[in-house]
């Protein structure tokens, strides 16, 4: 399985496509900032699963804040982060991955690209969609229950 993760699109909806086209993925993650975005991408690719939490600018969004949940045998923790304080350290983000046994954590909010193994935890920021150039996001293969995480530019 083949899983798109953005992040920090902030209306960069061409990018997001660009994005899709670029990748076919199987899968597409949005960590936030802006929900309304994702709308585009369910439009154009209404085949492709989406799921997408808020962040700190999708303050009226009906959207959950953080999202665990199962994907190809692995749990997964999705967050924007800022309720977790992810601009100034992730021990409050690793510390509640750990609590509920999360396996592969995604957060965005910094536009930092960012990938490590944590104890038996993959942690990534795919960066920001929206903002800087180039553009990032992250892509995340999941085969026989072996996770590849790359991440990549437009």
């Amino acid at each position: 399985m083949k899983i798109l993760v953005m992040s920090d699109s902030h209306g960069a909806k061409n990018a997001m496509l660009q994005a899709v086209e670029k990748e076919s993925p199987d899968y597409i993650m949005h960590l936030g900032d802006c929900d309304k975005d994702c709308a585009v991408i369910k439009a154009m690719h209404p085949t492709i699963p989406l799921k997408a939490v808020k962040g700190n600018c999708d303050m009226l969004s009906a959207l959950p804040a953080a999202e665990e949940f199962m994907l190809e045998g692995k749990r997964f923790l999705m967050t924007h982060g800022h309720i977790f304080a992810v601009k100034s350290t992730l021990t409050r983000l690793m510390d509640y991955a750990t609590e509920q046994g999360s396996e592969i954590v995604l957060y965005g909010h910094t536009h930092i690209p960012h990938k490590e193994q944590y104890n038996n935890i993959l942690i990534v920021n795919p960066g920001s969609i929206g903002h800087g150039m180039p553009k990032k996001y992250a892509i995340i293969e999941i085969n026989d229950g072996n996770v590849v995480c790359t991440h990549k530019s437009l």
